[in-house]
């Protein structure tokens, strides 16, 4: 059966390049799709097409510079036009940019091609978070960054005394994505708020999150393992701390993960009518804070000066008068310098309720009030 070339250029390349990649960490990942295998052998065809021009030009260049140079006798030639040369100059390059669109047109085509998937994931970009939702399963959740902010926030502290930094720095959440191995993954993409972009090298996907827009993609992982990426778009302040990890199982696994996961989500439900205590909301409102608001506002609500407001003494979450104001800004945001995301549709009335409650009395704030979910429900009724 005759291969083109592309095809042993490809399967070279990938011997080449994976033991480069082992031991020097200088080149593409080890690819465990077909998408990221063909992305990987045309990157390195286009490679090799590129080197053949720049041999080819700069050495009739280097050449002709040299053996035809005015200090061995030789003159210019004096002509004004050449229609062999003009056609050679055309048709040369016109065959080469063939050469190299017609597989780069192939690729995106096929890597736009998400029909029959197996399962369809909406993933929403948030500052700075992902959020996963199984279409037809019912299960949701959002993945954070799971490095601690003391291994990245050590500014000024001297070097011995540094908490030392897992393995995974900065590319660890707490919630992982997890899908089968061999099935067609279909992945829908928005954003929240600003432009972000959610890409695995490992499996050739990168695709943009666009608010207000329905992107899709597609892989389909044929190993398993756990493998990482990173919001590939500019989002923000804290764009470094987006991390993507998704875990590939077995089928038997997935099945299991996903009935674990129904399972939480129903042990998990909180009643919306229930009379919180003060003691109980602050416990799970400083849980909110740490998971969602800590990034900007300081683990001891000193925010970030410049960029982020301070929540330890500001007027609005310590006198009495502001908390109405105080819910609406956690519940619905504020586009105003400095811009409050929404987080009316990642949190439930109870976390929404337990997180003011708890940035009304922790550090140095001491109203003593505690909002309960009916009021944030009520809240959202209004708007």
């Amino acid at each position: 059966m005759k291969r083109s070339a592309q095809q042993y250029l490809a399967a070279l390349s990938l011997v080449a390049s994976s033991a480069c990649l082992a031991d020097y960490k200088t080149n593409l990942q080890p690819p465990v799709t077909q998408i990221a295998r063909d992305i990987y052998g045309l990157h390195d065809y286009l490679l090799f097409v590129c080197a053949i021009i720049f041999i080819v030009v700069f050495g009739l260049m280097f050449y002709s510079i040299f053996k035809h140079r005015k200090s061995v006798g030789h003159k210019a030639a004096n002509f004004h036009e050449s229609t062999t040369v003009e056609l050679v100059w055309t048709i040369i390059p016109l065959l080469i940019l063939i050469a190299m669109a017609w597989p780069a047109t192939r690729m995106v085509l096929e890597q736009k091609d998400t029909r029959g998937a197996d399962i369809t994931i909406k993933v929403t970009g948030y500052q700075w978070q992902w959020g996963y939702d199984y279409l037809g399963e019912g299960i949701g959740f959002y993945s954070r960054l799971a490095t601690p902010q003391t291994q990245y926030e050590n500014y000024g502290i001297p070097a011995e005394q540094r908490e030392k930094k897992n393995p995974d720095y900065l590319l660890e959440v707490d919630k992982r994505m997890v899908v089968p191995v061999n099935k067609k993954i279909r992945v829908l993409l928005t954003a929240n708020d600003v432009i972000h972009s959610w890409g695995v090298p490992a499996f050739g996907v990168k695709q943009d999150a666009i608010p207000g827009f329905i992107r899709d993609t597609w892989f389909r992982a044929e190993k398993e393992g756990i493998y990482r990426g990173q919001c590939v778009e500019l989002c923000g302040k804290d764009h470094g701390f987006m991390p993507i990890v998704v875990e590939v199982v077995s089928q038997e696994k997935y099945a299991a993960w996903v009935e674990q996961k129904k399972k939480e989500a129903a042990a998990n439900q909180d009643d919306p009518t229930k009379q919180w205590t003060l003691a109980d909301l602050m416990k799970r409102g400083e849980a909110v804070y740490k998971a969602n608001c800590v990034a900007c506002h300081g683990a001891e609500g000193k925010g970030i000066p410049g960029n982020f407001p301070a929540l330890d003494g500001s007027k609005m979450a310590i006198e009495a008068g502001q908390l109405p104001a105080h819910i609406d800004m956690v519940l619905n945001g504020s586009k105003k310098n400095p811009a409050m995301q929404a987080w009316g549709k990642q949190l439930n009335d109870t976390e929404i309720a337990a997180v003011v409650t708890y940035e009304r009395n922790a550090w140095g704030n001491k109203t003593g009030q505690l909002v309960q979910p009916a009021q944030i429900k009520a809240a959202r009724t209004a708007k």
